[in-house]
């Protein structure tokens, strides 16, 4: 018969996989495998000394009905905050704010003409007003893909487009969607529905999250997809190391050669892979980087895999027989995402460039002769969206360097409206509203101080599970260094900031350790995890009017510009 202390030990890791423990004491995330709770020993003869908390945690899970609810419930719960703080007066202000001025009218002509139509000069107050159906049939030269205005415009679409929080809808459903997959990505990656679930809270709480779902941008989407791309890419590592065992056990067992390994064809997730990084890629270009990083880390996974499988030729025999069949699974179905969201262009006739070559006769000659007048458009078209962005140096008030992005010196300023006493509700000498993209300075430092400590660990235990993690944060950031003479923002983050929040989500896992760890250093991880918790959601409370808009007094503004370059 078991003691009560026994049967929580055992509901608690159940509940929880306990990771084994690395060569510095603290608990390790890198065991095989995704998804597996890992080897856990079977509770000892007397019953560990538990802390209060643990003991309390084991009642609460006693059994498999609270155990399953638990699993779904802390994700569910986190997503639901999400919503919460990314739609409360998602209207407000009812201004086009910062960008919006571009993404939210070109949405509306997709949504009318099937291309980014013009608008008239000034035409933002109109356009706020109610005058939506202001716009001019001529074209609009826009400098990036329409996949993400197309979805703008399904909430202008659903609200209206005279109503501000149609224009943010999109946005702000990306953006809780995003929460809840960091959360679901978390769990299963770092192998804790606990630990998952404070990535998923953090996320949910971070002002840079928030305010990147309450304005109508278009590089939530990146996110989105990107971040959809990295689970498939998880997905498919545990599927195919289960298909290169199984195939090398089928030709061992009737004695045939495995020197090469095998060409896997059915790999599912990583064609999901492939189409997510397409989908990002017609939001911004930008997504591409998804697509090259990621399939250069699925390459190293698989000749990684051989070598342990006892593969002969486990580089070879990855780099010509498996190489050249991920990449058909993955470029073709990205760059045939790509092409479809430019169907408005290719069937109406009054996108930007649709007429070049009848209307400058310059079509390409010799052996392209034979090219369709329309994919000559086409290529003229994203020749000079190239060569636009590539070459934007517009001066910017708040234009970032990529190579400050990590310390958050020149967080993006969305919107700001000043009011002096008795305008707008003002009662005090000065008010002001304001969007600020400044993220939760708390959170923030944390997670990149977290993924620079990951980093070392990866060197120094090959630590697969955080190595994804960084994978992450490289498609999202470091190609944007190579363009630090480029006019970019801050808000570009946005992309890999998942990431970070994973790393830090990883380290919290770290610290918290083991219920079998001595209770002395169990009490303390969660005292640090529980402090820090509780801090940062008073960040968050205090930081939360500057990330929506609502009115404050000036003198209380002031107080939140810690740093000269945030104001």
């Amino acid at each position: 018969m078991t003691t009560p202390g026994e049967r929580e030990f055992d509901a608690l890791l159940e509940a929880e996989g306990a990771p084994p423990r690395g060569p510095d004491g603290l608990a390790q995330g890198s065991a095989p495998g995704l998804g597996e709770a890992g080897e856990t020993a079977p509770p000892p003869a007397h019953a560990p000394r538990l802390t209060r908390v643990d003991a309390w945690w084991g009642r609460l899970l006693s059994t498999p009905g609270r155990r399953t609810a638990w699993r779904w419930g802390g994700p569910i719960g986190v997503t639901v905050l999400a919503a919460l703080l990314r739609l409360w007066h998602l209207g407000v202000p009812g201004t086009l704010v910062f960008d919006e001025t571009y993404y939210v009218k070109d949405a509306w002509t997709l949504h009318e003409l099937g291309y980014e139509g013009s608008w008239p000069t000034d035409y933002d107050a109109s356009f706020a007003a109610g005058g939506a159906d202001g716009f001019l049939t001529s074209p609009s030269f826009v400098a990036h893909p329409p996949l993400g205005k197309w979805l703008i415009s399904l909430g202008m679409a659903a609200l209206g487009p005279g109503d501000p929080a149609g224009w943010r809808l999109s946005t702000a459903i990306a953006g809780v969607l995003a929460v809840a997959l960091v959360a679901l990505i978390g769990t299963v990656l770092l192998r804790s529905t606990l630990v998952g679930t404070i990535a998923g809270f953090l996320m949910a709480i971070d002002g840079h999250a928030i305010v990147m779902s309450r304005v109508s941008l278009l590089d939530n989407f990146v996110m989105l997809f990107g971040l959809l791309a990295f689970g498939a890419v998880l997905l498919d590592r545990r599927q195919s190391a289960g298909r290169l065992e199984a195939w090398l056990a089928r030709r061992r067992g009737a004695g045939r050669d495995t020197a090469w390994g095998p060409a896997l064809w059915s790999r599912p997730w990583l064609v999901t892979a492939g189409l997510m990084c397409g989908l990002a890629t017609a939001v911004k270009w930008n997504g591409l980087y998804f697509l090259a990083v990621f399939a250069v880390y699925t390459v190293v996974v698989d000749v990684l895999a051989r070598r342990r499988a006892g593969v002969e030729f486990w580089l070879s025999g990855t780099l010509f027989k498996q190489a050249p069949v991920s990449f058909l699974l993955t470029v073709p179905i990205a760059v045939v995402a790509y092409l479809v969201s430019w169907t408005g262009w290719f069937v109406t006739g009054g996108g930007y460039y649709r007429d070049w070559v009848q209307e400058t006769g310059e079509r390409w000659t010799g052996g392209l002769a034979w090219v369709p007048d329309v994919v000559q458009n086409f290529w003229h078209y994203e020749a000079g969206v190239y060569a636009f962005n590539v070459g934007l140096q517009t001066p910017h008030d708040y234009q970032a360097n990529p190579f400050t992005w990590l310390l958050m010196l020149r967080p993006t300023s969305m919107y700001y409206q000043g009011t002096d006493l008795g305008q707008a509700g003002c009662d005090v000498a000065r008010c002001g509203e304001a969007i600020t993209s400044i993220a939760n300075p708390l959170i923030w430092y944390a997670a990149v101080a977290a993924c620079l400590y990951l980093l070392w660990r990866v060197v120094r235990h090959r630590e697969w599970r955080h190595g994804a993690i960084l994978v992450g944060i490289a498609a999202g950031y470091l190609p944007w260094l190579a363009f630090s003479g480029r006019t970019v923002f801050q808000f570009y983050t946005i992309a890999f900031e998942p990431y970070l929040l994973l790393g830090l989500a990883a380290v919290i896992g770290l610290l918290l350790g083991r219920r079998t760890d001595d209770l002395d250093r169990r009490r303390r991880g969660l005292s640090i995890t529980a402090g820090f918790l509780v801090l940062a959601v008073a960040v968050s409370v205090w930081w939360y009017p500057m990330w929506t808009a609502q009115q404050m007094d000036w003198e209380w503004i002031r107080l939140h510009y810690w740093i000269p370059s945030w104001k």
